[in-house]
């Protein structure tokens, strides 16, 4: 049973995720309520707040602060070439098929701060398709969009991402996509030259194009069963006919109502294929 200090602590946050709405126009309504009751807390305990109230003043005065916010409650956690049997899978089942096609669109739904974005460019070039591909990276966080734009990532993170792309069937030396400095390297921008980054929300926005290949991984997993629905949904608007999706590790078609017109092109890994 829940102590009453928790059950008006939650209330409080509701109210505070509907001024927000108002205010900004960002929906938290479908987002899986245990994550963002923890993520909230952890904000207010970083910045030393020590009550909801207290929060409100600079989150709805300083839109520094709230894209601060936005950044701590909407998760952003990746990797590069996380997972590497998807991007090897991507690299053997889809990237061969889209290969025969003259010009590619992909849809990197929820790109955070690029780590995923430059794994895909990087498999795109080393298979002959990155110049004649056009990447949509998006997120609800224009703050963490401008990191993906510069590819700077830290240096302590390159040995595990080495690993995982050879892993992934790499093919030249991981270090020659980039230069260091200073504790931190830079990717080599032409990877992105041909990257549309712009905000999207997919709690309210609708569809914007169609595309052969929409990745949105790990991002799922924080939103609720109806706000789940409503995003495969428009993926399925977005996809065209023999398009492909691909998923994270723990998401899954298999329970949403657009399953039945999908094939599992490799389940494991989460990667399906639109029939019609």
């Amino acid at each position: 049973m829940k102590h009453s200090s928790e059950i008006l602590f939650e209330q409080d946050v509701e109210s505070l995720l509907k001024d927000i709405h108002l205010q900004y126009g960002y929906d938290f309504n479908g987002y899986a309520r245990a994550s963002v009751y923890r993520r909230i807390k952890r904000f207010l305990a970083h910045k030393h707040l020590n009550s909801l109230q207290e929060l409100r003043a600079p989150l709805f005065a300083d839109s520094f602060f709230f894209e601060n916010f936005l950044q701590e409650v909407t998760v952003n956690v990746t990797e590069m070439f996380r997972d590497p049997s998807f991007f090897l899978s991507l690299r053997q089942h889809v990237l061969p098929i889209l290969s025969t096609y003259p010009f590619i669109k992909i849809w990197d739904a929820g790109c955070s701060t690029g780590e995923e974005l430059f794994s895909l460019a990087i498999l795109l070039k080393e298979e002959g398709l990155l110049e004649r591909t056009k990447i949509y990276a998006t997120d609800i966080n224009q703050k963490v969009l401008k990191q993906a734009k510069e590819g700077i990532f830290s240096a302590k993170h390159m040995p595990a991402y080495t690993a995982a792309y050879y892993a992934a069937g790499g093919k030249q030396e991981f270090s020659s996509y980039y230069t260091s400095n200073y504790g931190s390297v830079k990717f080599n921008s032409s990877l992105v030259k041909n990257v549309v980054f712009y905000p999207h929300n997919l709690a309210t926005d609708s569809s914007f194009n169609e595309f052969h290949l929409i990745l949105c991984r790990n991002v799922l997993i924080y939103f609720g069963r109806e706000l789940q629905e409503r995003v495969f949904n428009l993926f399925d608007e977005s996809l065209v006919s023999l398009g492909y999706l691909g998923l994270g590790k723990k998401e899954t078609l298999s329970m949403s109502g657009i399953s039945g017109n999908y094939m599992a092109v490799d389940k494991n890994n989460r990667i399906y294929r639109k029939q019609n």
